[in-house]
């Protein structure tokens, strides 16, 4: 049967509301109409990414580029050892890298590329409506499912060992590698692929995989599968809650709560931070299953610990730029100077998956912090994270002064930042906007558009934010409507100012709150909302004088030059060298003084966001967004000299 599909978000029964499957709005698969209610209802309710488009903008060259990769990458290539595998001839040689290269064999990553692929197509799909991304989703879908086949299995692998690996795990073995975790990916794309891209096919061998899993694992007692969850297995308690959701079938959240790794969870809950030494982005995941298992469920424990997990990593754990670690791992903050500088610190996986906890989080409970780490992250982290040019993403984004953003390959490399990287840029209309009854929330200041087809309206909203600290929205309506708009002040602002039609309707100023307007809107109706954008800094409490300068929202990055870099030389196959690539010395500009001092003096250079800031040394620095900061050296951090007698 083929499954179709309406342009609303995902509905988990009659009280529930809407459910973001796999963190972003979902429609309605047919199968899935009359699926389980959710335990813990959402406040808000996505859009279908179908409903926004993007203007033009950073964020939409961003999303083009993305969607030029993925079409340049060839599925057959990525399926080549899921084939072999399955005793089946391949069609294409396999890709380098973390896909093939004995240098990465022991880890057991082979084929957690083609999980992304898959979700980064349907996510394509889902945001352009070109019917190339959804092809190549039932294309991959229906060559897994001719594996499963062959194999007689649901299972599908592309590891060298192929299905004995995994048996292995089961049984309690010590192994290399992380096979859980890449096969998180693979379900995970599947899961997009039905859910976003309307693919039946991709449904029918996530089912069968699905089944597999919940065969293979029952043998466990709680204790062994606990003792596998020692080793990194990505959000597989995430996907089979939605599964549950999807499917009704008890089996799955059984699954989702035994796959909830209790060595975690349970000081969490209890709001104890035991996360120093621990490896980051193996972490991130399980938490962001625990928000969905909570929904699953309604025990307050996994809601606790989801909660308390944010409050710890992006309010006491996080850099200015919303990325957070050291070498992957998370440190003391106490050793904040001994990590700051590294070469090494916020993988970028690591924001990716924190943005998906974050808006989470925010449906449930839209608290102003979490709308303002999000926008945090998103400039400073996702949009920051890709090569402009060449598309390509990036592993660390470390703040060693004078060093630089390294990119992967396009077919030698396929780190797991790279499979993140496919599915970020082809996702920015997911968190924009969200609504709630007669309520519309903004939450983002981007070129865009959205239809909110319930009400028989559509809001445009025309910026050129982060370059003019304003937006405008206008309403366009079949009929007049009673409706609220509400409107984030961001933190860092000290006013908001909203204008409806020219005149003064709200003003407010208590930065990290939010600007609601109720009233009868017309076709037409502008609204204009006015912020303050200004220098600042940030630092943390165990090194004070160690220092990110922001404005608004954007980091500030010294612009350092290409000192010893030849053209290419940030275009990189190995994420283990990161601190080794053209490492040679660069004299980096020296800060004095009080910080707050020194922001102060942060004066306007000749391009819009370009600033320029007095060096100790003589000479001054220019400072941009950090976003924008490609092929060259630069500082995000400063360790300030004293003030100068």
């Amino acid at each position: 049967m083929t499954i179709r599909t309406s342009r609303r978000a995902f509905l988990a029964g009659t009280a529930g509301g809407a459910v973001a499957i796999g963190g972003v709005g979902v429609p309605v698969p047919a199968a899935a109409q009359a699926a389980p209610a959710l335990a813990a209802p959402l406040k808000l309710q996505p859009f279908d990414m179908a409903d926004v488009t993007l203007g033009e903008g950073p964020f939409l060259h961003a999303q083009r580029a993305t969607e030029a990769y993925l079409l340049r990458l060839e599925p057959d290539r990525l399926l080549h050892q899921f084939r072999v595998n399955a005793g089946l001839s391949p069609k294409a040689p396999i890709y380098g890298g973390w896909e093939s290269d004995p240098l990465w064999a022991d880890i057991h990553c082979q084929g957690h590329t083609l999980g992304h692929y898959l979700s980064a197509c349907a996510l394509a799909w889902r945001s352009t409506g070109d019917v190339q991304y959804r092809a190549r989703v039932d294309y991959i879908a229906s060559e897994l499912a001719a594996c499963q086949d062959a194999a007689k299995s649901g299972l599908v692998t592309a590891f060298p060992e192929g299905a004995s690996v995994v048996a292995a795990h089961l049984r309690g073995e010590k192994i290399t590698g992380v096979p859980w975790y890449t096969l998180h990916k693979v379900y995970a794309g599947l899961r997009d692929g039905w859910t976003l891209a309307d693919s039946s096919q991709a449904r029918d061998v996530l089912l069968r995989l699905a089944d597999w899993g919940v065969v293979a694992t029952k043998p466990l007692s709680d204790a062994a599968f606990e003792a596998m969850l020692e080793t990194e297995h990505g959000g597989m308690n995430e996907v089979y809650a939605d599964l549950y959701f999807l499917t009704g079938k008890p089996e799955y959240r059984t699954l989702s709560e035994r796959f909830s790794h209790k060595a975690l969870l349970t000081p969490l809950a209890k709001g104890r931070d035991h996360l120093d030494g621990l490896h980051a982005n193996t972490q991130v995941p399980k938490v962001v299953g625990f928000q969905r298992v909570y929904e699953a469920t309604g025990d307050a424990a996994y809601r606790d610990a989801a909660a308390f997990f944010w409050k710890t990593v992006a309010e006491t754990r996080s850099f200015a730029t919303g990325g957070h670690g050291d070498g992957e791992h998370f440190f003391a903050m106490a050793d904040f100077e001994k990590h700051v500088f590294s070469a090494k610190g916020s993988e970028t996986c690591c924001q990716h998956n924190m943005l998906k906890l974050t808006r989470s989080l925010f449906l449930h409970e839209p608290r102003p912090e979490y709308a303002d780490y999000y926008e945090r992250t998103l400039f400073n982290g996702i949009l920051a994270s890709q090569d402009p040019d060449s598309g390509m993403a990036t592993y660390f984004q470390g703040a060693r002064p004078g060093y630089m953003k390294l990119y992967h390959t396009p077919e030698h490399s396929f780190w797991c930042c790279t499979g993140t990287g496919m599915e970020n840029h082809v996702k920015y209309r997911d968190s924009i906007y969200f609504h709630e009854q007669d309520t519309l929330y903004v939450n983002l200041f981007l070129p865009s558009t959205v239809r909110w087809r319930d009400k028989g309206a559509t809001l445009v909203q025309e910026t050129r934010f982060p370059e003019v600290p304003t937006t405008t929205l206008r309403w366009k309506l079949e009929k007049p409507a009673e409706l609220t708009l509400s409107l984030r002040h961001p933190r860092w602002s000290r006013t908001a100012i909203v204008r409806v039609n020219g005149k003064v309707a709200a003003r407010s100023v208590a930065p990290g709150s939010r600007v609601a307007v109720t009233r009868s809107w017309r076709d037409g109706d502008a609204v204009e909302l006015q912020l303050v954008m200004e220098p600042g800094f940030e630092s943390a409490p165990a090194a004070p004088d160690v220092v990110a300068f922001t404005y608004g929202p954007l980091v500030l990055a010294g612009a350092l030059g290409r000192e010893g870099l030849a053209p290419g030389a940030d275009i990189v196959v190995n994420e283990r060298e990161y601190g080794r690539y053209n490492d040679m010395p660069v004299q980096v500009p020296v800060l004095a003084g009080d910080p707050a001092k020194l922001a102060a003096t942060i004066r306007p250079g000749a391009k819009p966001l370009e600033f320029t800031l007095a060096s100790a040394t003589g000479g001054t620095v220019r400072l941009v967004p950090y976003h924008r900061i490609a092929h060259e050296r630069y500082a995000t951090y400063w360790k300030l000299a004293p003030a100068q007698a």
